[in-house]
Formats: structure tokens, sequence, C-alpha cells
């Protein structure tokens, strides 16, 4: 049976917990409920992720409860476009066409988030630096330009136990969620993005293997970067 728009009440109000699949179709639905400061479930391309308006404070809360998350672990944010990046962080010591070379891709990119930056200082408190995303998938990047803004991401589970690879691995979550989008079962495994520090002109250091991590750091020495000492 075909899917359409008419088989669902799609208020943002009064659903939660609703599951529709991960489609251009649904993505208005999407922008919708992260503009009313609700937490979405949507894949990436790595695991599933709990999204929200990452300048929503309430929004950004919400995201810690239902993870179960001290407010001391700090969220990424996803934004559509590298070409979005530094409206959120501090890019121009990079060499020219790193970010392109990275992004879209299954890579975390940590920078300074800089006095420039447009994110809410209560996102994050304390920490200088912000994990910048731009997932090779296209149904969150639609949402990320659709909503405005970047959204805070982070992984759909409890915090501490296994990453989320299809929606069913996080089933007894979904009705903190506005939305639930399906995507089916992602390919890449539980080992989420690999995440680098770029924070440092002309250094990297790799801050989790993920699921990338030779073919980031190849892309890196490529552009000259070498690798920070460990103190």
């Amino acid at each position: 049976m075909s899917l359409s728009l008419d088989s669902y009440d799609l208020s943002v109000e009064n659903k939660t917990g609703v599951v529709l699949p991960a489609t251009d179709a649904y993505a208005a639905e999407a922008v919708e409920a992260l503009k009313a400061g609700k937490v979405i479930a949507v894949p990436t391309d790595t695991l599933y992720g709990f999204a929200c308006d990452a300048c929503s404070l309430e929004a950004v809360n919400r995201i810690y409860e239902i993870k179960g998350r001290r407010h001391t672990s700090p969220l990424a944010i996803c934004v559509g476009d590298v070409s979005d990046m530094d409206r959120y962080a501090v890019i121009d010591h990079l060499p020219h066409g790193l970010l392109d070379s990275l992004l879209p891709g299954p890579v975390t990119v940590v920078l300074r988030r800089g006095e420039s930056s447009v994110l809410e200082r209560s996102l994050n408190p304390g920490f200088d630096s912000i994990g910048v995303r731009v997932p090779d998938c296209n149904f969150i990047r639609v949402i990320a330009r659709g909503s405005g803004t970047a959204l805070a991401l982070t992984s759909a589970n409890l915090s501490g136990q296994s990453s989320s690879v299809s929606i069913k691995d996080f089933e007894n979550l979904w009705e903190h969620c506005a939305f639930v989008y399906d995507g089916g079962v992602l390919p890449s495994g539980p080992a989420g993005s690999t995440v680098v520090d770029l924070t440092t002109p002309n250094q990297y250091k790799i801050l989790r293997p993920g699921s990338a991590k030779e073919e980031t750091v190849a892309i890196l020495e490529k552009h000259f970067l070498v690798e920070a000492e460990t103190t």
C-alpha cells in the first residue's frame, strides 16, 4: 500500500512517536516540529540520531532528558551544507578545500565556536568548541536547510547504551519524539562518525576513530595537516 500524507494526523501538538518514512515528502512535518521546539529521530549516514533546534534551550534540554545524559557531555550540531559552517564555527584557518573533501560524510569536525558564532551560548556551556556534521544523508540535510538553523544532533539511544542502526533499536524512546523517521537499517554499523579536532591550525587530532578514520586521515594529510602530539 502506498503511503500518503492523508494517512496521518500530522499535528505536532497532538502526536508523539509517529513513525514516517525518511523521504522528502515528509520533510515539511519534520521542519515544523523542529521550529515548534520538538525533538525528532532521524537517520544519518552512520547512526540514528535525536535532532532538535540547536538554538532552543528547551528542546536541547529535552534531548538530555530523553537520553539520561549529563549536561557536561556536549552535543554536536548538524548543518545542511559545508557553506553553512562559518555561521557557527571558525573555519578560516583551514586549508582551502579541506572541508569540501571531508564533507558531506561520516565525519564530525570539532572547531572553535568563535565570537561571531550565532549558536546560543546555552548550548554546551563552558565549551569553546563545537562538533559539526554534514552527514551524507539527503533527508537530514533537507530538514536542516528547511529549518534555517543548526540542528543539535546526538545518537538515538539512552546514554551509555548501544547505538541505533534501525528504529527498532530505540523503540522504547519513540514516545519522546514528535516524529520518528524510518530510513531502514543503516549499513555503516555502530561505530558512528569519525571525530577529528581541527581547532589548531595545521594540526589534527582524532578524538574517536569511528567508521572512517583511515579515509579521514588520508584527506587531512593530503592537505598537509599533521597529527598533534599527545601530552
